[in-house]
């Protein structure tokens, strides 16, 4: 999701989010990962739950810049077209490598999946709804969907087992299409949850409207504010309803997308304000090519653990990313910081594929 003109600030902050992406998703080993690199386990926010709402809300700051430069049903038609593909794309992922997959089980959501569907509402919620009442159809949906968990979930509507996204997307989606990494059947990036998600592509089209509306230091001590309140109401409204990145509750809503208003006002501040560029491009690589690379690293990590087979010393096969932790990165640095410099090394990969489309002037729209 690239802006037809490149902002900077964007992309480095775009950037920034896809390269912290790849460093949390592919560990040396699952079992030997720092704790700001895994997810909270249920209730809280680490440095990893920040990823993905940094993303939407990435999305959500190039939304406005697109459809300031081409409303209307053009750009409607545009909309609709990436929504298609981003969540065929997501399908493509999910189901690779397609001739080994069982399709009877095959998950339906995921990643870009969430994405397509949270920027296609929200894109659709812009374009119907009068400028002065989108904040207000924001704050509607987190509080509609709060009800909607307190309400049809069981006595304990924030835990994993009792909570109303699993009836209602087991409903829609059946049971055997679901996400089982919980141990049940239940999908961190259903349906129902990403009508809160939604929100935060709305928070990063407020956050682009601030930019693009106000000149000056203005525009970045409002944005730094406008996060600083977001953040703080997410903090408070947690004591009521946690904070939580699987259920994407309205309080993480909040948290998130204004921690992210707050560091998008501070790349802001140090790019465009203070004049400080010569770093950027250790980001902007990243940022200028974002969902590709995601994408690219992604089926390169499936095709490491699902179809290359190397034997090991004891004269069985492990997969090749397995080979690689074991026979490059453990000796080196043992167990955590191996694993740690495993998932450095394929950030520098990507790096290099995002540096060889940069320096081509490759820009590649998803």
């Amino acid at each position: 999701m690239e802006t037809s003109h490149r902002y900077l600030p964007l992309d480095v902050f775009r950037g920034l989010t896809i390269a912290l992406m790849i460093l949390v998703n592919t560990p040396g080993s699952w079992e030997h990962v720092y704790s700001p690199l895994r997810h909270a386990p249920w209730h809280g926010c680490t440095l990893t739950d920040l990823v993905f709402p940094f993303f939407l809300f990435a999305a959500g700051v190039s939304l406005f810049f697109s459809l300031a430069g081409q409303p209307g049903p053009k750009a409607l038609l545009r909309i609709v077209r990436r929504v298609i593909l981003i969540f065929a794309l997501g399908l493509f992922l999910n189901s690779y490598p397609q001739w080994m997959t069982d399709y009877s089980h095959l998950r339906i959501m995921g990643v870009l999946q969430r994405i397509a569907l949270a920027y296609g509402l929200a894109a659709l919620i812009l374009m119907s709804v009068k400028q002065r009442w989108m904040p207000a159809v924001g704050v509607f949906i987190l509080l509609a969907y709060w009800g909607i968990l307190y309400f049809f979930g069981g006595s304990d509507p924030y835990s994993l087992q009792g909570n109303a996204t699993i009836p209602f997307d087991r409903l829609v989606l059946g049971e055997s299409h679901l996400y089982r990494g919980f141990g049940i059947p239940f999908d961190p990036e259903g349906l129902l949850s990403s009508l809160p998600a939604c929100v935060t592509v709305l928070i990063g089209y407020l956050a682009g409207r601030m930019i693009g509306q106000a000149g000056g230091n203005r525009s970045v001590s409002g944005l730094a504010l406008f996060g600083v309140v977001l953040a703080v109401a997410g903090y408070l409204w947690g004591f009521l309803l946690p904070v939580n990145k699987p259920l994407w509750t309205s309080s993480y809503v909040l948290y998130t997308g204004g921690i992210a208003a707050f560091v998008l006002a501070f790349l802001i501040c140090v790019i465009d304000k203070k004049g400080y560029k010569k770093w950027t491009p250790v980001f902007s690589v990243f940022g200028m090519n974002s969902l590709f690379l995601f994408i690219l690293s992604t089926l390169w990590i499936k095709t490491l653990h699902l179809l290359i087979r190397i034997p090991d010393a004891a004269g069985n096969t492990i997969n090749g990313a397995a080979w690689l932790y074991q026979n490059i990165f453990f000796p080196v640095g043992g167990n955590m910081p191996g694993s740690l410099f495993y998932a450095i090394s394929h950030v520098v990969l990507f790096w290099l594929i995002g540096y060889v489309l940069y320096r081509a002037g490759i820009f590649i729209k998803v």
